[in-house]
């Protein structure tokens, strides 16, 4: 598995709007329409990745914990699905449901979404308050596969106490870990 670093976007851009599928219920979710109160946690995950797969039940937690304070949740795929199909729209439905997400999980078949957002791996966050400015981008925590570091969720839990509480996310933040995103090869014709 190749290790692969957030971006570091820089912080106060803008969300990019976007119009998906839930894989789960076939309905087109909006930025706008999914904002939360305080703040909004898109989160760039898929089904097959190891470091997705070690922080699926701290993403579980977070969703109950923040959920009903006014933080929504999304998650979105954009694997190329024809190198990884266990990670097409079928299958992504299916993990949801296995694993209770409850959160929209949306396919971004065009992969213009991830680019919009300059995601680098899965799993890639990025926390936006109330007006859609990015305060966060980075790790869940320090927990990985394989480093027995307990998962606690805390550098987004952190921001996002921040954000309901109505104060300033501390700037220094660190590069979230994963798998590269499965970027589909460019054809040319000519």
């Amino acid at each position: 598995m190749a290790r692969t670093p957030s971006k570091m976007v820089p912080l106060h851009k803008k969300a990019p709007p976007f119009s998906l599928t839930n894989t789960v219920n076939q309905e087109k979710v909006s930025l706008q329409s999914s904002k939360g109160k305080y703040g909004t946690l898109i989160m760039f995950i898929c089904n097959h990745c190891p470091y997705v797969k070690h922080v699926n039940p701290e993403l579980l937690r977070l969703a109950q914990d923040y959920g009903s304070k006014g933080i929504s949740f999304i998650a979105i795929s954009s694997n190329d699905v024809n190198a990884y199909p266990q990670d097409g729209p079928q299958q992504m439905k299916q993990k949801a449901l296995e694993l209770g997400y409850p959160f929209p999980y949306l396919y971004d078949e065009t992969q213009e979404v991830a680019r919009a957002y300059e995601a680098a791996c899965t799993p890639d966050f990025f926390v936006y308050n109330k007006d859609l400015l990015l305060v966060y981008r980075g790790q869940l925590d320090d927990s990985r596969p394989g480093n027995n570091i307990p998962l606690s969720g805390k550098d987004i839990r952190q921001a996002l106490d921040c954000l309901i509480a109505g104060n300033s996310v501390p700037p220094n933040q660190k590069p979230s870990i994963g798998c590269n995103i499965k970027w589909k090869e460019l054809t040319t014709n000519g």
